[in-house]
């Protein structure tokens, strides 16, 4: 069995540093401080995957897999090499030359991006499976954590997987930047299928019905929003129906994460780096007025029919600021259509431990004065 595997180096640097995406901003990721994610992400995919040495690795050199290799006990040949920083161009050539090896398997660590630069080359010619590590992953084709990729590759290599079609979707990050979503479906790849391990593409969901449920649960929101507390607002509709009864419709981004306290916004559009820095301040002023109680919580809504509430577009709130902030005031928010349509809520925060802290039965606001109880699941 050949396995192609490679990493696009650059996936995933504009998260936690609120870009919204990494397409054409690197410089400016790597300005205001981020850092890689996709190697470790890939190790960790590597060190979990058991494959004996039947199978064998095919990768890129440097940055693009050998190093995430090289820290493994894995068979593995390099077959394709670059120079400098890593381009949409490299990852296509590469998975050329998978093909020209005769590969039975692709696989690859990125974001939507990087899918559709793997889908442009190899179609449905050869199963891929995605180890998610971009700032937006839509497309079907990604597992829901590396340690569920390592588990699919193994059933494959054994020949337990079945293989189904997914959809490759990539959103138009300059849109996406001015808080307008606009996903295309670019394709159907095939990838093998395991129900518990592979992310849903993104679900939309527009109704009367859902419009009115949101307004049930903003106008909650609002009534114990005002309680002195700094709440961090993650990305979605549900949200922004919050902003909008608040009056703050036209200065809370849809896409991104905001702070408000009081029914006032204090932070708009902010990365990791604000959120943790504002997390500080409220806590210095709570402190200098004697006032020991919550400084800080979190809103969030899953994403469509994924049911990711962290870990998915909204990787600003960051482990280190959940931590920060307590697990305990994390408040998850979801229209009752939503919740039925999403078998289990998903976290892949990058910390293991958090992720575990995470898990189990939370209570998800449905509507006004009204919660279902909802499994949270590790990534």
């Amino acid at each position: 069995m050949k396995i192609g595997f490679l990493i696009n180096p650059i996936a995933g640097l504009g998260g936690s540093v609120g870009l919204k995406g990494t397409d054409g901003l690197v410089e400016e990721a790597m300005r205001r401080g981020a850092t890689p994610i996709a190697g470790e992400r890939a190790k960790k995919c590597l060190q979990e995957m058991e494959i004996d040495d039947s199978s064998i690795i095919l990768t890129c050199s440097g940055a693009m897999g050998e190093d995430a290799v090289l820290s493994n006990s894995q068979r593995y040949e390099v077959v394709y090499s670059f120079a400098g920083r890593s381009t949409s161009d490299d990852t296509k050539n590469a998975c050329k030359r998978f093909l020209e090896e005769g590969i039975d398997l692709l696989l690859f660590c990125g974001g939507d991006g990087t899918a559709r630069d793997v889908y442009g080359v190899v179609e449905k010619e050869i199963p891929m499976i995605g180890i998610p590590a971009g700032v937006k992953m839509h497309s079907a084709v990604f597992a829901i954590s590396p340690k569920g990729a390592a588990k699919i590759v193994e059933h494959f290599v054994e020949g337990k997987a079945e293989l189904r079609d997914a959809e490759i979707m990539d959103t138009d990050e300059d849109a996406y930047r001015r808080n307008e979503l606009r996903m295309k479906v670019f394709g159907y790849a095939q990838t093998p299928y395991e129900p518990v391990l592979v992310q849903q593409g993104k679900s939309l969901f527009q109704s009367v019905s859902e419009e009115r449920a949101k307004e049930e649960i903003a106008r909650f929101a609002c009534e114990f929003m005002l309680d002195d507390s700094l709440y961090i607002l993650g990305a979605g509709t549900t949200i922004q129906k919050i902003a909008e009864l608040f009056g703050l419709g036209e200065e809370k981004t849809l896409l991104g994460v905001d702070a408000v306290k009081n029914g006032k916004l204090v932070g708009k559009d902010l990365n990791e780096q604000e959120l943790l820095q504002l997390l500080e301040n409220e806590k210095e002023k709570k402190g200098n007025q004697g006032n020991q109680g919550n400084q800080a919580k979190i809103l969030v809504s899953p994403i469509g029919a994924q049911g990711f509430v962290f870990g998915r577009g909204n990787q600003q709130i960051s482990a280190k600021v959940i931590e920060k902030v307590g697990v305990e005031n994390v408040i998850v928010l979801a229209t009752p259509h939503k919740l039925s349509e999403t078998p289990f809520l998903l976290v892949d925060t990058g910390s293991e431990e958090l992720d575990e802290l995470l898990s189990g039965y939370m209570s998800v606001i449905s509507g006004y004065r009204m919660a279902q109880r909802k499994e949270v699941r590790r990534g």
